[in-house]
């Protein structure tokens, strides 16, 4: 079973604080992130026109090298709570991946510990001024394609929402189906990707 969970921005005084206090950054290195993040504008442009400028209290700045590296750096302890519930964590920028391995018959305590390890997600997100963005929080259950029959297709509680079991789900910029095939075809494409594994 495989979650993907799609993440707010990031508040800056707290990954300041969190660089400080959990990286043992201080000094002139501290004061480097301040100044990189602090009193950042943004405004939007349409031909000549221009809105007026408004401050950008939470986020890293958009195409920066350094964003990705922050944005992990700020959801570091996100990693200790998913494997407490015994479950795999795979973080790559704003993108969370949960994933648990199981038979296929037993698929429903994978489902209980899902259901518990988004709980403490969304609690710890609370806690740190994220948003657990449920509408775009995707599941895929995946098995061979002869023991497709035996997936769940029970909902699961992510947050105060609902999420039903899809059968196909992009993963960063790939298609992934529910037997591993990789046979979706992305929106208005006409190219298949196709993969192989030595396993």
């Amino acid at each position: 079973m495989l979650a993907l969970i799609d993440l707010s921005a990031v508040d800056q005084r707290i990954l300041l604080r969190r660089l400080e206090i959990s990286y043992g950054l201080d000094g002139v290195v501290l004061q480097w992130f301040v100044s990189y993040l602090d009193h950042r504008t943004q405004f939007v442009r349409c031909r000549d026109s221009k809105s007026t400028p408004a401050m950008v209290d939470f986020g890293v700045p958009q195409g920066s090298v350094l964003g990705p590296l922050l944005f992990l750096l700020y959801t570091a302890d996100l990693v200790m709570v998913i494997q407490s519930y015994d479950l795999q964590p795979h973080l790559y920028t704003d993108d969370t991946q949960i994933y648990g391995f199981c038979q296929p018959g037993a698929t429903s305590c994978v489902e209980n510990r899902m259901s518990e390890c988004f709980s403490a997600v969304a609690d710890w997100m609370s806690s740190n001024r994220l948003q657990l963005n449920a509408t775009k929080t995707e599941i895929l259950c995946c098995t061979s394609s002869r023991r497709q029959y035996q997936l769940p297709t029970n909902q699961l509680t992510v947050g105060n929402d609902q999420v039903t079991p899809v059968t196909s789900v992009p993963n960063l910029g790939i298609y992934m189906d529910a037997d591993l095939s990789v046979r979706t075809r992305p929106p208005n494409c006409c190219w298949l990707l196709c993969c192989s594994s030595s396993h």
